[in-house]
């Protein structure tokens, strides 16, 4: 099991879009590896790769009982249904507001070996893929946020323990709650 730390708020990378991956080998299998480890550990719904500092286009996913990765991912919304309920984040951790997210998404990509692969999700599992897919654009859910939420958020967030904390901007703990998204 290879653990890694997950970037908190504050850090470019998370707010930085990612690259496309253009070559799928052992390199990006142990990324897959370790999201996936990271996110078992984390007890999260999701976790993107920037999460754990490397930007590239490639997340982890465990909602219920669906679980996998996707890499390169491509969102298309079936119809204009919305959804509206609290939101988390791994790197925000602790703080939740409801968030606006589209109810059905049909998330298209491919697998580490290269493989297309397509998910459709609905509820939290079409959250989750509209979170992590936004990790991977640099977009963080607290900027989904209308602008009175929004604020009330960074002011959380700026009188958060962790994040008034000395050293690097990473969290090393697990999450206690099972459900949080990457």
């Amino acid at each position: 099991m290879t653990v890694q730390p997950v970037r908190l708020f504050g850090d470019p990378v998370l707010t930085t879009p990612a690259a496309e991956v253009t070559t799928f080998d052992r390199e990006l299998h142990k990324l897959v590896k370790d999201l996936r480890d990271t996110l078992h550990d984390e007890r999260g719904a999701g976790l993107a790769a920037p999460q754990i500092g490397v930007s590239l286009r490639v997340f982890t996913f465990h909602v219920n009982d669906v679980e996998g990765h996707l890499v390169n991912p491509v969102l298309d919304f079936p119809d204009e249904e919305e959804q509206d309920g609290p939101e988390g984040c791994l790197s925000i951790p602790g703080l939740y507001y409801d968030t606006k997210r589209r109810l059905n998404v049909v998330a298209k990509g491919y697998t580490m070996h290269g493989d297309p692969v397509q998910v459709v999700g609905t509820g939290l599992l079409a959250r989750c893929l509209q979170h992590e897919t936004d990790h991977l654009d640099g977009v963080l859910f607290i900027d989904r946020l209308d602008t009175q939420t929004r604020k009330e958020a960074l002011r959380a967030i700026r009188n958060a323990e962790w994040n008034n904390q000395p050293g690097p901007r990473v969290k090393v703990s697990p999450h206690p709650i099972w459900g949080k998204l990457g």
